[in-house]
């Protein structure tokens, strides 16, 4: 399995959790998505991934996108160890937790969409820095209210890390990178603290795979 990357993508990041957690082998691709480099909107990768984002992976001839998808199909075929629980309810639960992440605070702060701010709307750097926190405080808000329904476990929903661990860890480092305050949120930075000192978890961290 190859794994296109970088670094610093949270996307990115969550997929390296997964596979390491399953213990899946896989060959990391670098792709330089920082803004001036742009790889991904060159050749060859935006001929072999359209949406010219990171992550994908590439199986003997087959590519596919979109990290949540990578992350349900890993599950789907290699189930051990679990990302999410047997119980239908609470499975559903971790999704929306994740999905919080994946799909309410992570795309308005997407380096294309912060690129976009600064070229058309002329946003600074505090500008910027004040529009990427608003969104993290507005998402951790909600999920500190579900954690704390859920507390009494090791981790979120229950006694091992789930696809709401592997999208949270990611958005803390985000949210540490930009300096936002976290002490509204104690459960979600306990459950993060823990997670970093799992090995799957601090091998995918970007400063363990930070080239050079």
């Amino acid at each position: 399995m190859k794994l296109y990357d970088y670094w610093r993508s949270s996307a990115s990041y969550r997929v390296r959790i997964a596979l390491n957690l399953k213990g899946i082998g896989f060959d990391s691709l670098p792709v330089n998505i920082l803004p001036g480099a742009d790889e991904q909107l060159k050749e060859p990768y935006c001929v072999l991934n359209p949406q010219m984002r990171v992550p994908a992976i590439a199986l003997d001839d087959r590519m596919a996108t979109q990290s949540m998808a990578i992350l349900e199909w890993l599950e789907e075929t290699h189930p051990e160890p679990p990302l999410l629980p047997q119980d239908p309810w609470t499975r559903m639960e971790v999704r929306a937790f994740a999905d919080t992440i994946a799909c309410d605070i992570h795309p308005l702060n997407n380096l294309s969409v912060l690129a976009k701010l600064k070229a058309d709307f002329g946003a600074d750097k505090d500008a910027i820095g004040g529009w990427y926190r608003s969104w993290i405080v507005t998402g951790f808000t909600a999920l500190e209210t579900i954690a704390l329904k859920h507390q009494g476990a090791d981790f979120l929903f229950g006694d091992h890390p789930t696809l709401a661990e592997i999208c949270l860890v990611p958005q803390m480092a985000n949210a540490r990178r930009f300096e936002t305050d976290l002490t509204p949120f104690p459960i979600l930075a306990e459950v993060d603290a823990v997670c970093r000192e799992i090995p799957a978890f601090k091998d995918a961290a970007p400063e363990s795979v930070k080239p050079g």
